[in-house]
């Protein structure tokens, strides 16, 4: 039997309630505790483009390696704030293991946010999703999935779905059973009925792709 405090719209899928009731209860909560790393959305956008395309271990080691350079000097610290990575030539950048293209990045996030493209903790809690994600993505670097993890993980909206991830649309697949992973658009539609609750959604997605076996295909229809 699936938990209690379900929303209905979970209840209903018959093939999503059943998973549920199989692995239990949703743990992104877990996943969104405040780090204090990246208090802001800045900070959270550093990690984020510092760590892209790579493991885990490589892109903690390099975050840590930049956040020496910020204003506690500590690699458990604060990443450089935006006025102090602007000052940081390339050669320094690099020894941290950042590409050219990490570090075009990383000066147009610091200069967004001088510029009040990247709003502050506060800004940001008071724009909508869509409106926050169209902004942050005018930024090198930051595309929509970045983006949208931000808000996920770090702003901890409730109904972000991230409809190109493949991992979101290998788990749709592999819940409802179908042959073809659906398109970003497609598959939006296909769960507009979990509004508001698309995050706790994408989470038992990325789940079911663990877990639950493939189906015949996985291509996208």
């Amino acid at each position: 039997m699936s938990p209690p405090t379900l929303p209905a719209c979970f209840e209903q899928d018959r093939a999503l309630a059943a998973f549920i009731a199989q692995i239990g209860p949703c743990r992104l909560a877990e996943q969104t505790r405040p780090d204090p790393q990246t208090q802001d959305p800045y900070a959270s956008l550093i990690k984020a483009v510092t760590g892209q395309q790579l493991h885990n271990t490589a892109a903690r080691t390099i975050f840590g390696r930049l956040c020496t350079l910020g204003p506690q000097r500590d690699k458990n610290g604060p990443p450089p704030t935006p006025e102090i990575l602007l000052t940081l030539d390339d050669a320094t950048l690099r020894q941290c293991g950042l590409s050219g293209a990490k570090i075009a990045s990383l000066r147009a996030i610091a200069q967004g946010r001088l510029d009040g493209i990247v709003p502050s903790l506060t800004e940001a809690h008071k724009m909508d999703d869509e409106t926050l994600i169209t902004q942050l993505t005018t930024l090198r670097g930051v595309g929509r999935w970045t983006a949208e993890m931000m808000l996920m993980f770090h702003l901890r909206r409730p109904d972000i779905l991230p409809a190109g991830d493949l991992g979101v649309q290998e788990g749709w697949r592999r819940l409802q059973r179908q042959p073809k992973r659906l398109t970003s658009k497609a598959l939006k539609a296909a769960t507009i009925a979990f509004s508001p609750h698309r995050s706790t959604l994408a989470w038992y997605c990325w789940q079911a792709k663990e877990r639950l076996p493939p189906s015949p295909s996985a291509t996208i229809s």
